[in-house]
């Protein structure tokens, strides 16, 4: 018997827990402003999402799902994507999201429950093509294979960028998306936030594969394993997965290794399934202070840069809040209005009885 292949996987890491550098850096990293720039967009989504869920617990805002912890990934791909690309995002995708131009008051209205959300513009000032939010498990992947399927068919030099908690990659959706990536040789990247738990499920058993990454190895496709808690890493990845796409040489698995600080979402009580010494762990870990320490002993950071970012972030976030305090409230038939370019019954009946009935509810108050 010949054996035809020998697959394996990378492992990458430039920064340890506490920011030491453990390898050469790309010299792309020789930038210490871009990678301050990385360092604030950090702190500012993370400022946010502490707001976002207290909005929620105090009735101000919907189910919420935080993305603490994650804040190196997401801040890392948008960086890295070209702005002509598509980004299929899933539902912890705010850092992402806000890099490619959906702005903190987008994100509060998408899950304050107003679709205007997720209608934004890209950072050149264009309507963004970037897809809404995805709430179901791992369907986002295959939109993502059929957006870069386009581009290929274009001839387009576009990438199509994914992602997906770890959980989701047990999902068929998400191994027939990359099974027709690797098929197809299409300039798709699919992005893993392993943050180790699926809602209540531990990554341990959620998969018997030592790596998810390994997963890119049946779909014929190169898989990366990078610590997501390492921007330099994330970035770095993210490049070369860029340029591979690019060149025409299809597509790639990233599975960024991070911790799901906080619970899965505002309806969850993680406390109810895992235990302290675990969360304190990984918060030794976390990719902010690891990015901060390194900056300072780089010398381009110090606390006084510290305290003034922090209060700008606070104000940021505080003005944000009240644009979308003040937004003016969808009416309830709204929910219907962006699901087809024309109604057919009998949801046309059901938008009008809705209507009927908000009107009775609110004294007769006109509706759209």
């Amino acid at each position: 018997m010949t054996f035809t292949s020998k697959s394996t996987i990378t492992q990458l890491q430039y920064l340890d827990e506490e920011g030491n550098v453990v390898q050469p850096l790309p010299a792309w990293a020789d930038n210490l402003d871009l990678l301050v720039e990385f360092y604030r967009h950090m702190v500012l989504v993370r400022t946010y999402d502490k707001k976002a869920i207290a909005l929620q617990r105090t009735g101000q805002m919907g189910t919420y799902p935080s993305h603490l912890g994650a804040e190196a990934i997401g801040i890392g791909v948008g960086a890295a994507m070209d702005v002509e690309d598509v980004y299929v995002p899933y539902y912890r995708d705010m850092p992402t999201m806000y890099m490619r131009g959906a702005t903190m008051v987008h994100n509060m209205l998408y899950w304050g429950g107003t679709e205007q959300g997720s209608y934004f513009h890209r950072p050149d000032g264009k309507l963004s093509e970037d897809f809404p939010i995805c709430v179901p498990i791992a369907t986002q992947c295959t939109h993502a294979t059929g957006v870069a399927s386009a581009f290929k068919l274009r001839g387009e030099k576009r990438v199509a960028v994914t992602a997906i908690g770890d959980g989701g990659t047990s999902k068929g959706d998400f191994l027939e998306a990359i099974n027709c990536a690797g098929a197809w040789q299409l300039p798709c990247i699919f992005v893993i936030n392993n943050n180790q738990w699926a809602i209540s499920v531990p990554r341990a058993i959620q998969c018997g594969a030592p790596t998810l990454a390994q997963k890119a190895i049946g779909a014929g496709i190169p898989g990366v394993q990078v610590d997501g808690n390492d921007i330099i890493a994330v970035y770095d990845a993210m490049l070369t997965a860029l340029n591979r796409a690019r060149a025409g040489k299809g597509a790639t698995l990233i599975e960024a290794v991070s911790y799901r600080l906080s619970d899965h979402t505002t309806a969850d009580d993680a406390t109810r399934y895992r235990g302290s010494e675990e969360v304190n762990a990984a918060w030794k870990r976390e990719p902010v202070k690891r990015l901060r320490n390194y900056l300072h002993n780089a010398g381009v950071w110090n606390e006084d840069k510290e305290q003034a970012l922090q209060a700008e972030c606070n104000a940021k976030v505080e003005e944000a809040v009240q644009q979308y305090l003040n937004h003016p409230k969808e009416p309830p038939e709204s929910m219907m209005d962006h699901h087809f370019e024309q109604l057919v019954e009998p949801l046309a009946s059901q938008r009008e009885e809705l209507i009927k009935k908000a009107m009775r509810m609110e004294g007769g108050q006109s509706h759209g």
